[in-house]
């Protein structure tokens, strides 16, 4: 009987998305060998491409195995699949990779340990037994080693580590896990780590085991300086309040949270409560600080996060956080490796300039850093994931947008919490956290990180977009760039876009955006704002009611002045509020009054975040402030999630829209409080009627323009409680409620606002005849 053979076809595929750098063409040839299909695969830049030959089943079943099976720190966007001529190839093999100038490709973040190296690296009958920085195709560096694209290994900082006869032979193994992985080493071939004394010299100790002896000092209360995958820790022992206490002194950083890292999610649970939806974050490949409920009996040092019943915690990323958490045997302070307000160390020499006055000892490597990269930071709001910070992790990963940009473009974000964007076609590359620019070291890291950016992702822009305040730094930055065209976006408007966009909307909807400052059409500070918007334009619908800021800048550090301000609007309520400036000097108060008087340095504001503070300063939580946010932050743990009835509010219908007067609210508070109400209800019935407030201005929006979704956005909207309850307001209405999920609703979306907007005026622009 004669058997006839399966007739051969040839296919060639295209596959898009992120699929560089994450060990994509290992697992094709792997799947190939499987399924007996000959051909090759190569890199192009922004893509992969297959040539296959073999039986139509075979071909099918690779297809369908292709997205099903593709390796973890893979995002698929897209596969094509085209008819090819089979020319009788034998065998599979990988090409080498191909760069055009004329394509853009998404970069892999960096990625957490896996679970296999994990494994190696405390198995002591393995070659890399305690080897920090085992790595394979599935997990470790990646951004932060990039210098340029494609990604090959001559084009990262591990080019300095030739890989020995060991490595290389993984290297070029098809079966083995690390076959391809281009940050492949060992102790015999890769980086190494020591320590320092902060003067510079070796430390006292056996540099033998330097993480050992690292894990010694923190055990003893001292700071030790960690270099990380994108910068440096400052690391301390997490249980000791002198050791917490001493770090701050040293970082200038009085009161604001630390963070706190550990091994595993047991680890976590005997420092907190952790919800399901926390435990998957803490535990998933970009491994972030999630925003967890201290437990009561926590072992943590108050000093950690004091006025706060929340702490921020990670578990261990990368093989050196392994080693010295296990080597320390209890959880850590990892904050960044910086004095207040600049920006984190990358390199060694930076570091010993920097956090010499800081740590007591260094523990170093020299594996170079390439991208300075901060800690991406989450909670659980909503049922769902909620950005902080997004850094670590997920940028660079990009964004579409729901209108193609006919020009390439720069948005250059805003002065707070900066963040920038570049823009071709439909793409937004959002870049990671780089922080308020405020000083010459973070407009230096602007710049360095902007130009990165240009040359990974070859976009030279064409057209600047920035905020409509025109002495922002940013502001600053756009002008400077010599384009022909810069376009104006206004921040509220930037912040609704940004949620519209990353949900595929153009509008219009009706938009929420709550926030500290943000510059206003009319000149004067806006922050409380229903807007009515598409990506092309807006209308203000409604805003809460003006009041003076005595000092500017200064009353979000001094609630007080928040709280006279709004006291001046009717000077009857001066008497109600005496009991909050009980703290404050007469000649300050006068002062403050003096400038409201005067019009000196009192710009007039509709801000729900000076709201907040003005509540503090009602309810005696907070008169001065320590850091930005202090004040809402404390109200909000005080808060809690127990239900509370709302307070009255007054609503007027102005001929610039609804005005909501939250005079009557602060009166209400400060009368109950001395009236002997506990300060948590209080605080509790404050969130419930700002909800409730923004939930009556965003249903008349919505009813008298005709719409029925709502985005929220602003930096109040990190507040759980705010968030959950204003969106169950909402949707009990039957309104569409959308909330930002990719990007934080703080003012690290702005850029990609500004981006949407911009990208859908300019087509808009190219359209009309």
């Amino acid at each position: 009987m004669t058997t006839i053979a399966p007739t051969r076809l040839g296919r060639r595929i295209t596959v898009t998305g992120v699929v560089q750098g994450v060990g994509f063409r290992p697992f094709v040839y792997r799947l190939a060998q499987r399924h007996g299909l000959a051909g090759g695969v190569r890199n192009e830049s922004g893509e992969v491409q297959i040539e296959l030959e073999g039986p139509a089943a075979a071909l099918d079943a690779f297809v369908t195995a292709l997205t099903v099976e593709a390796p973890p720190l893979a995002r698929i966007e897209r596969v094509d699949v085209e008819p090819l001529a089979a020319t009788g190839r034998d065998g599979f093999v990988i090409l080498p990779s191909v760069a055009r100038a004329d394509r853009r490709q998404p970069i892999s973040p960096d990625a957490a340990l896996c679970a296999a190296c994990e494994a190696e690296l405390f198995d002591p009958a393995d070659r890399r037994a305690g080897y920090p920085f085992i790595t394979c195709t599935d997990c470790g560096p990646r951004f932060t080693v990039i210098e340029d694209m494609p990604y090959d290994r001559e084009r990262t900082s591990m080019r300095a580590f030739p890989m020995c006869p060991v490595c290389r032979h993984e290297y070029e193994t098809p079966g083995d896990r690390r076959y391809h992985s281009e940050t492949n080493s060992c102790p015999a071939c890769g980086p190494r780590v020591w320590l320092e004394a902060s003067d510079g010299a070796p430390h006292g100790v056996p540099q033998a085991d330097p993480i050992d002896s690292a894990a010694r000092l923190l055990r003893a209360g001292l700071i030790v300086a960690v270099r990380g995958l994108g910068g440096f820790h400052l690391a301390v022992d997490a249980t000791s309040d002198e050791a917490v206490r001493r770090l701050r002194q040293r970082k200038h950083r009085d009161a604001k949270p630390l963070a706190i890292m550990v091994r595993s999610l047991d680890e976590a649970r005997l420092v907190a409560q952790v919800t399901p939806a926390e435990a998957a974050l803490l535990t998933s490949r970009e491994r972030p600080i999630v925003l967890l409920q201290r437990r009561a009996d926590t072992p943590l040092a108050d000093a950690i996060a004091p006025g706060l019943d929340t702490v921020g915690a990670m578990l261990a990323y990368t093989p050196l956080h392994h080693l010295l958490l296990a080597a320390a045997g209890r959880p850590l302070v990892m904050t960044s490796g910086n004095a207040s307000e600049e920006p984190i160390a990358i390199g060694n020499d930076d570091a010993r300039a920097r956090l010499a006055g800081i740590a007591d000892a260094l523990l170093l490597h020299d594996r170079e850093i390439v991208a300075r990269y901060d800690d991406s930071v989450l909670r659980v709001a909503g049922r769902a994931p909620l950005f902080l910070r997004r850094g670590r992790g997920y940028a660079p990963l990009p964004l579409d947008l729901p209108v193609a940009s006919p020009r390439p473009l720069v948005a250059v974000g805003p002065h707070l919490k900066n963040t920038f964007a570049l823009v071709h076609g439909r793409r937004a590359f959002v870049s990671q956290h780089v922080g308020d620019l405020e000083n010459i070291e973070t407009l230096d890291h602007y710049r360095a990180a902007l130009a990165a950016y240009q040359r990974l992702f070859r976009i030279a822009p064409e057209v600047a977009v920035r905020d409509l305040h025109p002495s922002y730094l940013s502001t600053r930055i756009a002008g400077e760039l010599g384009l022909a065209r810069v376009i104006t976006v206004q921040h509220h408007h930037a912040h609704v876009a940004a949620v519209l966009a990353e949900h595929g909307l153009r509008g219009p909807a009706v938009g929420v955006a709550f926030d500290g400052t943000g510059y206003g059409t009319d000149g004067r500070v806006w922050g409380a704002e229903v807007l009515v918007a598409s990506l092309t334009g807006f209308h203000r619908a409604a805003h809460l009611r003006y009041a003076p800021l005595p000092g500017g800048d200064l009353a979000a550090r001094q609630p007080w002045r928040v709280l006279l301000g709004y006291a001046s609007l009717d000077p009857a309520t001066a008497a109600t509020f005496a009991a909050a400036f009980a703290g404050v000097s007469t000649t300050e108060r006068e002062l403050a009054a003096g400038q409201i008087a005067a019009d000196l340095n009192a710009p007039l504001a509709s801000s729900l975040g000076r709201l907040f503070d003005a509540a503090a300063a009602a309810l005696g939580v907070r008169v001065r402030s320590r850091y930005e946010g202090q004040a809402a932050m404390e109200l909000e743990s005080l808060a809690g999630l127990a239900p509370a009835q709302p307070l009255p509010f007054a609503i007027s219908d102005e001929a610039g829209g609804d005005v909501l007067d939250p005079l009557p609210l602060l009166v209400a508070l400060a009368e109950r409080r001395a009236a002997g109400d506990a300060v948590q209800e209080l605080a509790a019935r404050f969130h419930e009627t700002v909800a409730a407030a923004a939930d009556t201005l965003a249903a008349r929006a919505a009813a008298r323009s005709g719409l029925h979704t709502v985005a929220l956005s602003g930096g109040c909207f990190q507040n759980r409680r705010l968030l959950e309850s204003l969106t169950a307001r909402l949707e009990a209405r039957g309104l569409r409620v959308l909330v930002p999920r990719r990007l934080s609703p703080n003012d690290g979306a702005i850029s990609y606002g500004q981006a949407a907007v911009a990208a859908a005026l300019l087509h808009s622009e190219e359209a009309t005849p």
